[in-house]
C-alpha cells in the first residue's frame, strides 16, 4: 500500500459491518473509504487469508469480526503472510520499519524497487499496530523437534526386548518385521545372556 493512514480505520470498519458476499471496491467505498490508495487493502486482505482470490470472505475473516479475538486472529494472519520475515526473526513484529524494509530487501534479493520496499514495510508496520502478538501461536521449529527426538533416543531394553522373552520389531525400508522369541524355562542367567548376545550380533 502506498498509503497506510487508513489501515486501522478500515479494519475497525470491517468489524462494525456484516461480512459481505464479496469484498469489493464498492463495498470498501460503502465503508467510507473511496480513496485510490485504500483500494490496495483488498489485496492485503487476500494476502492475509481473509479473502479468497474472488474476494469472498474466508473463515478467518469471520473470526476477525469477533472483537474479543480480532487482534489475535490478525497476528496469526500476519505471521503466515510474512512467514519468511518471521523465519529470519521470530519477533519481527518488534522490528523498526527501517529494519523490516532492509530484511525485505535481502529476502527479495533485489526484486523490488526501494519505493515498493518502503511501501511493503509500511504496510507491515501498520498491520502490526492493530494486532496482538502476545498470545499469537508460533509455528513449531522442525529442527527443535528433530533434536528432541534424537535426545530421547530408544532405551537399550526396548531395542532388545524384555530379557524374559517377548517381541523385537524393526523396519527395513518400507518393510516391517516382527520376531517372536520363545525362551526355554531356565533360572540360569547365562542361558538368557547367551541368547540375547547372539540375537544382537545377528540382527544389530
Amino acid at each position: 500500500m502506498t498509503s497506510t493512514k487508513n489501515t486501522s480505520d478500515i479494519l475497525r470498519a470491517m468489524q462494525a459491518a456484516q461480512a459481505p458476499d464479496r469484498f469489493t471496491i464498492k463495498f470498501l467505498e460503502g465503508l467510507g473509504f473511496a480513496g485510490s490508495n485504500d483500494r490496495a487493502m483488498v489485496n492485503v486482505l487476500k494476502a492475509l487469508g481473509m479473502l479468497n482470490e474472488s474476494g469472498v470472505p474466508t473463515r478467518r475473516y469471520h473470526e476477525y469480526l469477533d472483537q474479543t479475538r480480532s487482534e489475535l486472529v490478525l497476528a496469526e494472519a500476519i505471521r503466515e503472510a510474512y512467514s519468511d520475515l518471521f523465519r529470519v526473526n521470530k519477533n519481527a513484529n518488534t522490528m523498526s520499519q527501517s529494519d523490516v524494509r532492509n530484511k525485505m530487501k535481502t529476502l527479495s534479493e533485489g526484486s523490488y524497487t526501494d519505493r515498493v520496499l518502503t511501501a511493503m514495510a509500511a504496510t507491515f508496520a501498520a498491520l502490526v499496530k492493530s494486532a496482538d502478538f502476545s498470545k499469537a501461536q508460533q509455528a513449531p521449529d522442525p529442527d527443535e523437534d528433530e533434536q528432541e527426538d534424537e535426545a530421547a533416543g530408544t532405551p537399550e531394553d526396548d531395542r532388545l526386548g524384555d530379557p524374559r522373552g517377548g517381541q523385537k520389531s524393526g523396519k527395513i525400508g518400507d518393510l516391517v518385521y516382527n520376531i517372536n522369541i520363545h525362551l526355554p524355562e531356565s533360572r540360569d542367567p547365562a542361558v538368557y545372556n547367551a541368547l540375547f548376545k547372539s540375537l544382537k550380533e545377528h540382527l544389530g
